[in-house]
This record gives C-alpha cells, structure tokens and sequence, in this order.
C-alpha cells in the first residue's frame, strides 16, 4: 500500500484541515469526501428522529405509560436485529462493499416511502402498531448506516491514517447532527410542510450519501487507486466466517467492547427514559386545558413533543460539533486513548449525581446535552477507533453487531430497568439516577480493560504474524 510522505506541505485547504487532525498530502480530498457522507446520513438520520418522538408521543396501548411504550419499543429492536444480523454478515460476505452500501441503502429509502405513506389519517388511519413500526424502522435505520459506514472508513484508511484521520471525519457526523435538527425545526415551521413530510425529505440526504461512498470506493485514500485500493472493487465486504456472534465471543477484546458498548447504551437510554417521561408528564399538564378534545389534545402534545426533541436535539448536536471540531483531537493528543475512553464517563458520573438531588426537568435538560454530546463526539470517536486494529471480517460483521444488537441490548435493559423500578419496586427518579451511576461505575471498568487491550491490538495490527491479529483473544 503506498503512503504519502509526513511532509506538512500541501494545499491550502489541507493546511486548513489540520487545525482539525493530523493531515497529510493528498489525503484531504478523500476525507472530506467521507466528511460529506457522514454528514449526509445524519442530516437524514435527525430529519426523522423527532418524527419518530412525536409519532410515538401519540401511540397509545391499553394502560401501558409513553414512558414505557418507549423503553419497551427499544427493546424490541434487539429482537428485530437477531434475525436481521445474521442476513446482513452473510450478505457482506457474498457482496463488494460498494454493492453492500448501495443495497442497504435502497432498501431503506424504500421503507422510508412507505412509511410517509402510513401516517395517520392518510391511507390507512389511525393505527398504534405502526408508531412503533416507524421506531423500530429508525432506531435500525441510524445504527445500521452509521455503523456501516465506519467500517468503510476503517476499511479505505486503515490502523494508523485511520487513527490521525478518525478525529477529522466525525466532525461530519456532528455537523450533520446539528444541521439535520435546524433544518427539521426550519422546516415543520413552514405552513406547507407537516412533521411527516421530514421522512420523505430525508430520502434527499440519504441519496446524496450513496452517491458519495460510491465515489469514495473507487478513488481510495488518495484519489489515484492502488492495487491496495483496486483489489478491494471485486471482493466480497468481508471474508465468509462463522458468523458474527461466534466472532465476537472468541475474541475477549471483541466481547469486552460489545459490553462496553451495551453498558454505555443502558445508561444514555436510561436518562433519555427518565427525561422523557419527565417531558410527558410536563407537556400533559400544560394541555390540561385540552383534554376534553382528544384530537386537539394528541395534536398539540405531538407537536410540542417534536418542537420540544427538536430543540434539545439542537443543543446537542452543537455542543457535539464544538467537542468534535476542537476538543477531540486535543483530548487524543493529550492523553491517547485512554482520556478519550474516560471522559465520557465520568461526564456521566458527574451528570447523574447532580440530577439525583435536583430532578428538575430545565437541569435535567442541560445535563443531557452535556452527556449526549460527549457521546456523540468523544466516545463516539473513542468507539470507532477501538476498530482500527482489527480484520475486514470484524469490521463488516462484527462491528455492525456490536454497534447496532449491543446497542439495542443496552436500550433494552434500560426498558427492564424501567419495568422492574416501576412495576416491582416502585423507584421514583432518584432511585434511577442512582443506579445508573452503578453502570457508569461499569462502564469506567471496561474502558480501563480496553485502552490496556487496544494496545496490545495495535501492535499486532502494525506487525501481524499471521491474518488474525489477537492478542490474549
């Protein structure tokens, strides 16, 4: 595989990118290419994630609370994607990654269409199954393209351009977090387009994301394709193997990383359940006044619903840009990647402790974005190096394994933390609060075991006895 020199020269844009990450000649084309791609699919990702707030803010089933029809729909997703992993690792084995890409994509903006065409009162009614349909749809539909685009990213760069490169590119991810949710508040604002109507405008994104990982595949790292580059054009996205769950079990770096990543999920989802049931109950008694006219009520609540996740979706992500753009790489620099492990957590830590003293529902807003935007930029980024080292297999089966099941796992113990706190112990907030700073406490005990792995790992990938680099795995 050819490699530029470590020359700092280079055009001006390069020499731009490097307040960002550790640029070297000719690579900026293509990262900025892939900058674009994961901007794109998170532009789409947060067009329809308030939709999918305010669609289930109006579903109703039999006595079960909003709180729980959202933590029990997380759930679900877990077992959706049992059945729906083992197809996609076999596809990525009988597929190129251009094909991989190109056909998941189409298949999901299929979905996307029949979704819009299934909202309420349109042409089949008013019918409570399919708001949790359209989570499922876009719980999968974010996890699965993000997660499948890393692995291409890992797979044009590998370990060490990945690791100086990573920083850069997420920068697109946070951006198009920050614009998506703008432009969702923009748009629903406007009296011609409805909330609904962001599912179909989001196809426009999502389409633009294809086009560009097609570009990216054929130019490679630099824009003039090595063999390293060309060889990859007909091969299958990884080799066939076992699957990826017996992947992920008999490596203890894999298995380690899949915890962390399912604790780390039970603890986000678990305050984003306790937040939302907050802001349900708040919206309810603001349109008390409503009750008596069940249409209006379910409107005005879907409505400040969305307005409500939107705004806070906002903040988020522009907190998470600002972190991406000029916190991360300094962090990485400072203290490698074991402060990146770490300071989200302790965020965490830091967060729940406030709230369980003061569960007001303003604080608990601001100590959410402070959390969710170190996750989305900071450990997002830690999360998506922890792959550097590791096989084509692992990446294009593993990997999406981990980061979408393991996610899912993680919200679905999150719903049975609810269940059981609420039907069987009766936990108010405080008593939630403080079992998740129990997890936190876990979660910090894997990301020491990881960063102590890692390193291992990234020394086997950089002289690899054989094809399977794993260290103790």
């Amino acid at each position: 595989m050819d490699s530029p020199g470590k020359t700092k020269h280079g055009p001006a844009y390069e020499r731009l990118l490097r307040v960002f990450a550790d640029i070297r000649p000719r690579e900026g084309a293509t990262s900025l290419i892939l900058v674009g791609n994961i901007f794109l699919i998170l532009v789409a990702f947060y067009l329809v994630k308030p939709v999918r707030e305010g669609w289930l803010a109006v579903t109703d089933i039999g006595d079960l609370t909003k709180l729980e029809i959202k933590a029990y729909s997380a759930f679900a997703q877990s077992l959706l994607l049992l059945g729906i992993l083992p197809l996609y690792a076999r596809l990525a084995a009988r597929l190129s990654r251009r094909n991989l890409i190109l056909r998941v994509g189409i298949v999901f903006s299929i979905l996307l269409v029949a979704f819009w065409l299934s909202q309420p009162n349109m042409l089949l009614g008013r019918y409570p199954f399919l708001g949790i349909l359209f989570y499922l749809f876009v719980g999968i539909f974010s996890v699965t393209l993000v997660a499948q685009f890393w692995a291409f990213s890992t797979d044009i760069y590998g370990p060490e351009r990945g690791a100086r490169l990573f920083p850069l590119i997420a920068v697109g991810a946070a951006l198009g977090a920050v614009v998506g949710s703008w432009l969702g508040q923009q748009l629903v604002a406007l009296p011609s387009i409805g909330a609904f109507d962001l599912i179909l405008i989001a196809l426009a994104p999502l389409s633009a994301s294809l086009a560009l990982a097609m570009v990216t595949d054929r130019r490679g790292a630099y824009g003039e394709p090595s063999p390293w580059t060309t060889g990859r054009w007909g091969e299958a996205a990884a080799p066939a193997g076992h699957g990826p769950f017996r992947l992920i079990f008999e490596h203890r770096y894999l298995t380690a990383t899949a915890g962390m990543v399912m604790v780390f999920s039970w603890v986000v989802t678990s305050g984003d359940n306790i937040l939302f049931g907050i802001v349900q109950s708040t919206l309810a008694e603001d349109l008390a006044s409503l009750l008596n006219t069940p249409e209006a009520f379910d409107q005005a609540l879907q409505e400040a619903t969305t307005t409500f996740y939107g705004d806070l979706y906002f903040w988020i992500n522009l907190v998470a840009l600002i972190l991406q753009a000029f916190v991360v790489s300094r962090i990485l620099s400072a203290g490698g990647m074991q402060l990146l492990l770490y300071t989200t957590p302790f965020i965490s830590l830091a967060a729940y402790a406030s709230m369980a003293f003061l569960p007001i529902l303003g604080l608990i807003k601001v100590l959410k974005v402070a959390e969710n935007s170190s996750s989305l930029s900071i450990h997002n980024t830690a999360r998506q190096m922890l792959w550097l080292p590791t096989s084509k297999e692992m990446l294009y089966q593993a990997k999406p394994t981990v980061d979408t099941l393991f996610v899912r796992l993680g919200d679905g113990l999150a719903a049975l933390t609810i269940m059981v706190g609420t039907r069987v112990f009766q936990l108010g907030i405080f008593g939630f609060v403080v079992f998740n700073i129990g997890l936190v406490l876990v979660w910090i005990l894997l990301s020491t075991y990881l960063h102590r792995e890692h390193d291992q790992w990234k020394q086997a990938a950089a002289n690899p006895p054989a094809r399977d680099f794993s260290p103790g795995g």
